[in-house]
């Protein structure tokens, strides 16, 4: 990346406040400041708009970073709020977008050394590397379990080379440079997944050619609650809308994008962890049909160059 490159932080917020303040002040604390701050406001209901207003009048950073703010007419989830939040970081002009929800606190150094780390990368594989992402843990100092990217075979192939880089096929949207050419090659995520697979699918569908990287002495805590991972087996009530669309994604994706036996593999697979977890049979029903709305389910990829759709 050269100096005069220009960075758009993007930031996707609904309904945390007070995280998303803490999200703000890590950004403002950053050796390598952005030259651009988006910040999409997903139609949150808690009072973050008129938070947001005083902060733009009072913007402390002005002369330096360029603020945007996009204020998405209804809650289109974490995949629409990213794929708003990289659309305008494109349309602005920026040669990077570096995504994080509202819950993830970079420290200081967190972009300076992801830069870098993308640079050394490009260096040492050529120009086609997709993503940067950061090492992401818990807040408090333990890997983030949820978070982890998935390697690829030769995953340390600049690590023996005495970087503190790994590469990685897959990894979630906490923290994630992604350069202007992969917007225009590979487009943008699918919103249409709302919240749960897109940063896999995205990431997956950006690493045909070349993998990304971790570089993992860029950290970024993430404040999520427990720290612990997901899986179907630990369905309820309360959760189970998020898994109804895990269900539908990560079918869709397994049958339109690797064919009928990874979706009938992935399909059993929720089937056993299910029944392993003791999920209520009435909510292993509803997850059945969304498995079953994967086949119909396919989304279109969506690229910046194209003007964006009416609700965005």
């Amino acid at each position: 990346m050269q100096n005069a490159s220009k960075v758009a932080a993007v930031v996707v917020t609904y309904n945390r406040l007070e995280k998303l303040k803490k999200v703000l002040a890590s950004l403002e604390a950053q050796t390598r400041l952005p030259e651009q701050l988006v910040i999409v406001n997903n139609a949150a209901t808690d009072g973050t708009d008129i938070f947001l207003n005083e902060y733009a009048s009072t913007f402390k950073y002005a002369d330096s970073i360029q603020l945007d703010i996009v204020t998405l007419e209804t809650n289109e989830g974490g995949a629409g709020g990213f794929s708003a939040g990289m659309r305008r970081a494109y349309e602005l002009g920026c040669d990077f977008a570096w995504i994080f929800d509202d819950d993830g606190y970079p420290e200081p150094d967190a972009l300076d050394k992801l830069v870098d780390g993308y640079d050394a990368a490009v260096a040492e594989l050529g120009p086609d590397v997709p993503f940067a992402c950061s090492m992401v843990k818990f807040i408090d100092g333990t890997i983030s379990e949820m978070n982890n990217p998935i390697p690829t075979w030769d995953w340390g192939r600049l690590k023996a080379k005495g970087l503190d880089i790994v590469l990685v096929n897959r990894c979630s949207f906490v923290s994630v440079l992604i350069p202007r050419w992969v917007m225009e090659a590979f487009g943008l995520p699918y919103k249409e997944y709302f919240i749960w697979f897109d940063d896999a699918e995205y990431t997956l569908r950006i690493t045909k050619t070349c993998p990304g990287v971790q570089v993992l002495d860029s950290v970024v805590l993430h404040d999520m609650g427990v720290n612990k991972g997901v899986n179907f087996g630990m369905i309820d009530e309360k959760n189970v809308w998020k898994f109804l669309y895990g269900a539908r994604n990560e079918a869709s994706y397994h049958l339109h994008h690797e064919g009928l036996y990874q979706y009938l593999r992935f399909c059993a697979m929720v089937r056993n962890t299910m029944r392993r977890g003791g999920v209520d049979r009435k909510l292993q029903k509803q997850v059945y049909g969304k498995l079953l709305e994967a086949r119909t389910f396919n989304p279109k990829i969506d690229y910046p160059q194209t003007p964006a759709v009416a609700s965005i």
